[in-house]
C-alpha cells in the first residue's frame, strides 16, 4: 500500500497519523486534499461511524481508505459524550473549548472522576473491502478538575493521568504517542497490516 486517505478533517488527528505513518513509506493523503467533504456520523458506536467514514471516502477517492473514531467516556457519565466527543457542546461550529467547558460543568461536584479516551481504526483497502482491518485502542485517566497543558487537542487538557501527574496536554508527542488510545490502536493495526496480502 503506498497511498492511503485519512478519513478526517480534525488537524490533531491528522498531524498524529502522519507522525506515526511517516516511518512505513505510505504517502498520507487527507480528504480535505481531495476535496472529499466530511461523512455523516449517524451512528450509537463508534466502529459503526469508523466503517461509514472509511467506505465514504475510499469510494469517492478510489484509494484505500483509513477512519478514526475516537472520543472520551467519563464513568459518572454513563460513557457520555462517547460517540458525541466532538460534538458534545453543539455544532455551530465544533469546539474544543465549549466542549471542556461543557464536561467541566457536567462534571461539578462529582466524585468519580475516572474516564477513558478510546479509538477504532478501520482500514479498507477499497469501498467495498469485506475484510476491513479493525484495532482498537483505551487510555484510561481521569478528568481534572481544571484544564492545564497547550499541547495536544479535544479533551487533552482535561485528561489527567494520575501516574504522571500531567494531563495529556501537558505531554511531549513522541511521549503522548507512546501510550494513547490512537498510538495504541494504531500499532495494532500495523501488526495486523503486516500480516495482510496486498
Amino acid at each position: 500500500m503506498q497511498k492511503l486517505v485519512i478519513a478526517s478533517n480534525n488537524p490533531g488527528k491528522l498531524r498524529e497519523f502522519q507522525f506515526l505513518l511517516q516511518p512505513l513509506g505510505i504517502e498520507v493523503l487527507t480528504q480535505a486534499q481531495l476535496n472529499i467533504e466530511e461523512a455523516e456520523e449517524p451512528h450509537i458506536t463508534f466502529i459503526e461511524n469508523a466503517l461509514a467514514k472509511a467506505r465514504h471516502v475510499s469510494r469517492l477517492s478510489g484509494l484505500p481508505a483509513l477512519a478514526d473514531d475516537s472520543g472520551i467516556c467519563v464513568e459518572a457519565l454513563g460513557g457520555a459524550p462517547g460517540v458525541l466527543s466532538a460534538r458534545y457542546a453543539g455544532d455551530n461550529p465544533k469546539s474544543d473549548a465549549r466542549n471542556n467547558e461543557k464536561l467541566l460543568h457536567d462534571m461539578q461536584g462529582v466524585t468519580d472522576r475516572r474516564a477513558h479516551y478510546y479509538c477504532v481504526l478501520v482500514l479498507l483497502h477499497h469501498a467495498d473491502d469485506p475484510q476491513p482491518l479493525i484495532a482498537e485502542g483505551e487510555w484510561h485517566g481521569e478528568i481534572a478538575l481544571q484544564p492545564s497543558g497547550d499541547s495536544g487537542f479535544g479533551y487533552d487538557p482535561l485528561f489527567w493521568l494520575p501516574e504522571l501527574d500531567k494531563t495529556s496536554a501537558q505531554l511531549e508527542h513522541e511521549q503522548k504517542h507512546a501510550i494513547s488510545h490512537r498510538g495504541k490502536a494504531l500499532r495494532v493495526l500495523l501488526e495486523r497490516l503486516k500480516v495482510m496480502p496486498g
